[in-house]
């Protein structure tokens, strides 16, 4: 019996300490990848094969300060089509990803981070097919996995997953995003949060959710995770 105590010591990997994430797990669309321009040509396109109102340029400050429930009653999006909608959009978002780039600073923050020593994961409402393409034309595989929610309010039980194949209690975790939608999906799953300002959610909208972190600047994310280490 003491051997077998011994054995499982050893086997089993150190915790980190109070407030130290080792798996970091990002969001992509706005986060990782520049798909604003992409996205708001899909979602006008979208308007006019599923009948809701489109998005006038006039009114993207207006959408970027609501939460994601408020924008799909502003605009009319029927909760009965948003499976389907959700799904054509990943169909027009692949045939504009050989066009898409990083979000300036990304590439060099990612792979830092994973120098570093972190664990990094991807939580997304794109399709797996359309990061593994981004990840590759840009050498960026350095993600240990990508799970991906075919609902587009469905990251939190994506999130929970995580937790439980990988056996990673919340408090070694931290979820990066972009969206009010992130914060809220975190929240449900109990993981801690850091929001960023440069996707497509306005400051005002994130700090209204009150997540853990908000970071304006990639840097300024680097900065605070190596300082935990």
């Amino acid at each position: 019996m003491k051997r077998l105590v011994r054995y499982v010591l050893r086997r089993r990997k150190p915790a980190a300490p109070p407030g130290r994430p080792r798996l970091l797990l990002f969001d992509f669309d706005g986060t990782i990848a520049d798909t604003f321009a992409a996205a708001f040509e899909i979602l006008n396109q979208l308007a006019g094969e599923f009948g809701f109102r489109p998005l006038d340029a006039a009114d993207l400050e207006k959408a970027r300060d609501m939460r994601t429930r408020q924008v799909m009653k502003f605009l009319k999006i029927p909760m009965s089509k948003l499976s389907r909608i959700a799904q054509r959009g990943s169909e027009e978002i692949r045939v504009r990803m050989p066009g898409v780039e990083p979000l300036p600073g990304l590439p060099a923050l990612l792979r830092d981070l994973h120098a570093a020593g972190f664990e990094l994961g991807i939580v997304t409402s794109n399709s797996e097919p359309n990061v593994r393409l981004f990840l590759q034309k840009h050498d960026l595989e350095i993600f240990s996995f990508i799970r991906s929610s075919s609902k587009l309010l469905g990251k939190a039980r994506e999130l929970r997953q995580v937790m439980k194949c990988r056996k990673i209690p919340a408090a070694e975790i931290l979820f990066i995003g972009d969206e009010t939608r992130d914060i809220e999906a975190a929240q449900k799953a109990g993981i801690p949060m850091a929001a960023v300002t440069w996707g497509y959610n306005s400051r005002r909208s994130i700090e209204g959710m009150k997540p853990d972190h908000v970071f304006d600047q990639p840097a300024d994310l680097l900065k605070f995770l190596k300082d935990q280490l």
